[in-house]
C-alpha cells in the first residue's frame, strides 16, 4: 500500500460499490474499497451480521429496486428531478447487466390510477413508482457477480476497518486503519452504511463539519393473507401510501412490502428488530409490511438512533426479542399468548417471534398513529383491520444524522465524499447506489481538470 491511491472508498455496500464501478472504468484511476466487514462468501455462509461486509445492508435485503425520486432518500435535495431520474436509470441498467429480472412493476398506467383515486378517499397520497424485485435469494448472486467483476479492475481490502480521515489544511489525504497503516489519496468517499452511521457522526464532529438530524422511523411490521392486499401487490409490487394522522398530524407510511413474503430478525449487535424478505423462487400465504411514523427531533435532541435503538431494546427485554400481537388483542388491551395465534387465521411466518403486548413497548403517540392508519388502509384492502391481523414490533429505521454537503455530495473538507445510507441522505438500493454515480461522476470531471493523459478523455457518461 505504499503507492499513492487516487480514490479511496470507505464501505462495499451499494453506494461503494457504485462508485467503484463508474471509476474503475478508467484505468489511469487506481482505487481501493475499504471495508470492516466479511466477504460475500463468508457473507452467505453465516459468518457475519446482516449489515457488514461486500454488499451492505442491501445484499440481505428483498433486493427490490425501487425507482423514485421521492422514496428512498433525499437526493432531490441536491440534484434536480430529470439528472436524478437519469442516474437512477443508469443504476437500473447496470443491475440488470450483473443478472436483474426483466419484470418490472408500476408500469399499468389505468389500474395505478385507480389504486389513487381509492387511496385518496382514505386519506392516503399514493407514491406510484417503477419496481424491479430482485429477491433475497437472488440479490446475494447479483452481488458476487459486480465482486468477480471488479477484483479484477480495483483493490479490495475487507476486515479492515478505518480509524480516521487523514485532512491537511482542509483538503483530504487518506484514511488510516485501526492497526496503523496510512493509505493515502486524492479523493476519500465515505459510503459506511448503517453499521458504520455512528463512526461517520464522530469523524465529522471530529472534523468539525457541520450536520443535521434526520427523523427516526419507528413502528412495526404487519402480517396479513396475501389475498387482502393482492389488488394493489399484483400491479404495485409495493405500494407506497402515506398517510398523516387525524391525532397529531404525524407523518405515517408503508414501507418494506413483500408479498408472499416472510417476517425475519434482524440482529444490530446485541438488538434484535423485525424485517421482512420475499424470494423470486419460493413464497408464503401471507404479505408483511412495516407502518413507519417519522418523527423528526428538534434541538437539543441530537441522537435519534439512540431512541430508536432505545424502544426496541424495550420488547427485546420483555421477550428476548421480536414480540408478536394480534390486532384483536392490541384493540382490548390484552397480551397475545401462544393459543390465541395459534387460532388467528393468520399464521405467523416469523416462528421465533414471542407473544407479548406491544402497547408496553410503544408510546401511546405511536399506538394511535399506528391504528388509525391500519383503519384507513381497511378502507383501500378490507381485511386489513382484523383481529387475526399479526403486529410484529419493533421495526425501526436508523437514519444517521447527515452531515452539511454541496450539491455533489462533498463535506467542507475539499475532495472528501459522503454518500449512501450511513451519510443520512439515502433510504434504499437505488438512491444509495445513485449516490455513488453523483461522487464518482463529480471526482471524474475533477481528474480531467488535472490534465491527465488524453487517454483518459474518453467519452463517459
Amino acid at each position: 500500500m505504499a503507492n499513492k491511491k487516487s480514490v479511496v472508498i470507505v464501505g462495499a455496500g451499494p453506494a461503494g460499490i457504485f462508485t467503484a464501478l463508474e471509476l474503475s472504468k478508467y484505468k489511469e484511476i487506481d482505487v481501493v474499497i475499504v471495508d470492516k466487514g466479511k466477504d460475500i462468501d463468508k457473507r452467505l455462509k453465516g459468518i457475519n451480521g446482516v449489515y457488514n461486509g461486500w454488499g451492505g445492508a442491501g445484499a440481505f435485503s428483498d433486493g427490490k429496486l425501487t425507482f423514485s425520486t421521492e422514496t428512498g432518500g433525499w437526493l432531490a435535495d441536491y440534484i434536480d428531478e430529470p439528472a436524478l431520474i437519469d442516474i437512477m436509470n443508469a443504476v437500473d441498467k447496470t443491475f440488470l447487466e450483473y443478472g436483474a429480472t426483466e419484470k418490472v412493476y408500476g408500469t399499468q398506467e389505468d389500474s395505478i390510477a385507480k389504486i389513487a383515486r381509492e387511496a385518496a378517499k382514505a386519506d392516503f397520497r399514493l407514491i406510484p413508482s417503477k419496481v424491479r424485485h430482485l429477491g433475497s435469494d437472488q440479490c446475494p448472486i447479483i452481488l458476487q457477480n459486480i465482486r468477480r467483476d471488479l477484483e479484477r479492475k480495483v483493490d479490495i481490502l475487507m476486515e479492515t476497518e478505518i480509524e480516521k480521515v487523514e485532512v491537511e489544511n482542509r483538503v483530504v489525504k487518506g484514511v488510516r486503519t485501526i492497526d496503523g497503516r496510512t493509505i493515502p489519496a486524492d479523493f476519500v468517499v465515505l459510503a459506511p452504511g448503517r453499521s458504520g452511521a455512528n463512526w461517520l457522526r464522530k469523524e465529522a464532529e471530529r472534523l468539525g463539519l457541520n450536520s443535521s438530524v434526520n427523523p427516526v422511523d419507528l413502528g412495526v411490521r404487519v402480517e396479513v393473507p396475501a389475498e387482502v392486499l393482492e389488488p394493489l401487490t399484483s400491479v404495485l409490487y409495493e405500494p407506497k401510501l402515506v398517510y398523516y394522522s387525524k391525532s397529531f398530524d404525524d407523518k405515517v407510511r408503508t414501507f418494506c412490502v413483500n408479498p408472499h413474503g416472510y417476517v425475519v430478525e434482524e440482529k444490530i449487535n446485541d438488538l434484535v428488530t423485525v424485517n421482512g424478505h420475499s424470494y423470486l423462487e419460493k413464497g408464503s400465504e401471507n404479505t408483511n409490511f412495516a407502518i413507519l411514523v417519522s418523527t423528526q427531533f428538534t434541538q437539543p435532541f441530537k441522537d435519534p438512533i439512540a431512541y430508536g435503538m432505545y424502544i426496541a431494546k424495550l420488547a427485546n427485554l420483555l421477550v428476548n426479542g421480536v414480540m408478536i400481537q394480534r390486532l384483536g388483542d392490541l384493540e382490548i388491551g390484552r397480551r397475545s399468548t401462544h393459543e390465541r395465534i395459534s387460532r388467528s387465521i393468520t399464521k405467523p411466518t416469523l416462528k421465533t417471534a414471542q407473544p407479548g403486548d406491544l402497547s408496553f413497548v410503544l408510546p401511546g403517540r405511536y399506538l394511535t398513529d399506528i391504528k388509525e392508519m391500519l383503519k384507513a388502509l381497511d378502507r383501500i384492502a378490507p381485511g386489513i383491520y382484523s383481529n387475526h391481523t399479526l403486529i410484529y414490533g419493533i421495526e425501526v429505521k436508523f437514519y444517521s444524522s447527515r452531515p452539511k454537503l454541496t450539491r455533489n455530495l462533498e463535506t467542507e473538507v475539499n475532495n472528501l465524499f459522503t454518500i449512501g445510507d450511513g451519510a443520512g441522505i439515502t433510504r434504499g438500493l437505488v438512491q444509495s447506489s445513485a449516490s455513488g454515480l453523483i461522487v464518482s461522476r463529480e471526482i471524474l470531471r475533477r481528474i480531467e481538470r488535472a490534465n491527465l493523459p488524453q487517454s483518459f478523455h474518453k467519452q463517459r457518461p
